[in-house]
């Protein structure tokens, strides 16, 4: 908006502009956006006639607790309480642009920011009050949203005050210290969740809840399959549904109704044929396709010399892990209402990218951008999913082409048919080992993974690690021609994979060397970070030495990783029945070292959650297929982790105040299926190399180990 404009919707106040300078290189790097971050991100900050403050973010909360802790961060800076500050979130009209919210960067890279906005804030504060109250700046000192003559405390005046009947505007140059750790009252403090209450009531409203006068319901013909093509249709027998209205655009089909069980049944009265496609991969060929378009491989990481590390080393390793696709499946599927208002188009989204958003639909559409508003309610889950917004295009389209509003609201088979997946991928390692456990060879690839969590933290100086195709179109080797179907992020996009397979790889050896798993790590580590975190979780867990595997049916693993900034150790205990291969996971210890951790309780939250979910992929969760056919349309072929399957889970944070703090949001999910997969060999000494780790695939390891053992 023009800034006149902003004024406008903002109503009275102070309104501060801050120059916070630009987003490091790190957001950057990566992102396929159109339009590049800004080389002075604003952020606004409004005080109200009130005292109460109200604050633009164009981040988005979809349940990892960020509504809670940017509030804490910027309160601290501030000096006012928590209860006085309101968030605006990922509203494109009125909150600064955002990249999108992803990759754990809220905290750790828009934190800061925030913090210097809140500083500065206060310092124009203090200004403004050394005016009025005719006071060197020196003297005066700020509490509770109130500023007060150090030396004469009766004298003081409010924020709300300096704001009372006027709008003052100020620009600030320069940078303005952020406190000291040991001055913040509330970063470092477990806060109860803002929308806790809300979402626990039911009074957390969904964009599914959104309702508009004159709104319809659309209700959309899918293919059977991907990649299949719309032959022949018929709509004649729509119109027994009365005012059921049809619009199409192309193959794109939609049945409108003011009643969502009527347009489900009108749709239900299309009677279309579609070609599929040609023979693609399916779930069983699919691995031998995906290393057969592998393009040219990418170095991230070297250091000495490949030949020389597999002369040296005594024994030798080569290995294969693979893993399916996953699903996201998110407790709330994509929805989207657009509401076509002369001009102007107003979108109310499930979105980790609002701004994504408004971008893309004025592309498509042939709208000027500041003519589309997207606004962000409560989102339930997107764990990288939702960063795909296709159900939005579908909305507006619909609402064009009828000329009323309209919600897309996508069903749970449409959600598993018409989103990404996380991609199915291949690691192959080669390593090796001196007569004394040293780990002195390693030669890693990845295949259609990504490099997110691939290069090693290990002390090896003969190494080189080289990813083969991304999720990223656009890169040598686009996904468009290696899947059957669209594949996207997925909570700690390829961390999951690489740590998977380097933690396992890391076993091998360890149990060849007739190393404790532990020992064997701590001695092959240099990194104090790591080497801490892993103590920590040692003790937590009450860690024995042990030679693997001990065959007793209960097993313990380990499994180390780095992610958003954060270190990761996992000890993970399961116990495995070995007539019908069913894994259970008993106990689980995560320790972390995140830097300044902002809330407390909402990380410990974050990491149960991380873990929990990472059960999914590590047991059960796999996307069955046929070419482009997806065969999963819920949870009873789908199986996500149950209640029953909730193992116990203790949380250590390692204490660093006086560090920035880091993502929390997805760094405990990486580590699981390794620690699982590890503690499995040690219950049962079957190793598994593929996940998900099913009972079939359980009960197929063990009978192998059965047979090497007779040799």
């Amino acid at each position: 908006m023009e800034r006149r404009e902003f004024i406008g919707v903002t109503g009275s106040g102070i309104f501060l502009f801050f120059l916070l300078g630009e987003f490091p290189h790190l957001i950057r790097k990566g992102l396929a956006e159109a339009k590049s971050l800004p080389q002075d991100f604003n952020a606004f900050l409004r005080i109200n006639e009130d005292g109460r403050i109200t604050c633009f973010v164009g981040k988005v909360e979809m349940g990892q607790g960020v509504a809670t802790s940017l509030p804490q961060m910027l309160c601290d800076e501030l000096d006012v309480p928590l209860s006085s500050l309101e968030l605006v979130m990922g509203d494109t009209d009125i909150c600064p642009w955002d990249q999108g919210t992803w990759g754990s960067l809220s905290t750790r890279i828009f934190g800061p920011a925030l913090r210097a906005a809140g500083a500065e804030a206060r310092q124009v504060l203090i200004e403004m009050a050394a005016e009025q109250l005719k006071l060197p700046v020196a003297r005066l000192v700020t509490d509770q949203g109130v500023i007060l003559d150090s030396q004469n405390k009766a004298i003081k005046i409010a924020y709300g005050e300096l704001a009372r009947g006027k709008r003052i505007e100020r620009h600030l140059a320069g940078k303005v210290a952020v406190k000291k750790a040991s001055e913040l009252k509330l970063s470092g403090k477990s806060i109860t969740r803002r929308d806790a209450r809300d979402k626990v009531t039911g009074a957390a409203h969904y964009a599914a809840d959104i309702k508009i006068p004159g709104m319809l319901y659309a209700k959309i013909l899918r293919p059977p399959a991907h990649g299949a093509k719309l032959t022949e249709v018929d709509l004649s027998k729509v119109k027994e549904v009365p005012e059921a209205q049809v619009v199409r655009e192309g193959d794109f089909i939609a049945v409108l109704h003011a009643s969502p069980e009527a347009a489900e049944s009108a749709l239900s009265k299309i009677v279309a044929r579609y070609e599929k496609p040609k023979s693609t991969p399916d779930q069983y060929t699919i691995f031998d396709h995906l290393l057969k378009v592998a393009p040219p491989g990418k170095t991230v990481a070297e250091g000495g010399n490949l030949a020389e590390g597999a002369k040296d080393a005594k024994s030798s390793f080569e290995q294969t892990y693979w893993n399916d696709y996953v699903a996201h499946s998110p407790m709330e599927p994509h929805a989207a209402i657009a509401h076509f208002e002369g001009n102007n188009l107003s979108i109310w989204a499930s979105t980790q990218n609002p701004f994504g958003v408004q971008e893309e639909v004025a592309k498509v559409f042939g709208l000027p951008e500041k003519n589309v508003r997207v606004r962000v309610p409560f989102i339930g889950g997107g764990f990288g999913g939702k960063s795909n917004n296709p159900q939005v295009l579908e909305a507006v389209r619909c609402a064009k082409l009828s000329g009323k509003p309209v919600q897309v609201a996508w069903t749970r088979a449409e959600e598993f048919f018409c989103d990404t997946y996380r991609p199915a991928a291949i690691v192959k390692i080669k390593s090796g080992i001196d007569s004394q456990g040293q780990i002195g060879l390693w030669d890693y690839e990845v295949f259609w993974a990504g490099d997110r969590g691939a290069p090693h933290f290990y002390t090896i100086p003969n190494h080189r690690t080289v990813v083969k195709g991304t999720t990223r179109d656009g890169d040598p080797g686009t996904t468009k021609s290696a899947h059957p179907f669209a594949v996207g992020a997925w909570r700690a996009p390829a961390n999951n994979t690489n740590t998977f397979a380097r933690e396992s790889q890391i076993e091998l050896m360890a149990t060849k060397a007739g190393i404790d798993p532990i020992e064997f790590r701590l001695q092959n580590l240099a990194d104090p970070k790591m080497k801490r975190v892993l103590k920590a979780a040692a003790d937590k867990f009450g860690w024995k030495k042990r030679h693997l595997p001990t065959n007793k049916g209960t097993g313990w693993g380990v499994a180390l990783g780095t992610d958003a900034g954060t270190w990761v150790a996992m000890i993970a205990e399961v116990t495995v029945d070995r007539k019908t291969g069913a894994v259970q996971v008993k106990r689980v210890v995560c320790a972390q070292d995140m830097g300044l951790v902002i809330n407390p309780e909402g990380a410990n939250i974050q990491t149960e959650g991380g873990i929990i979910m990472g059960l999914g992929y590590a047991l059960k969760e796999q996307v069955r297929f046929n070419g482009g056919e997806i065969l999963e349309r819920n949870f009873d072929t789908y199986r996500i982790p149950r209640f029953s399957w909730v193992p116990k889970i203790e949380s250590v944070l390692i204490e660093d105040p006086e560090a920035a703090p880091q993502g929390g949001g997805e760094p405990a999910i990486i580590a699981v299926g390794a620690a699982v997969a590890n503690a499995v060999y040690d219950a049962v000494g079957a190793r598994l190399y593929n996940l998900p780790m099913t009972p079939e695939r359980v009960l197929e390891a063990i009978a192998k180990s059965k047979q090497k053992a007779g040799a």
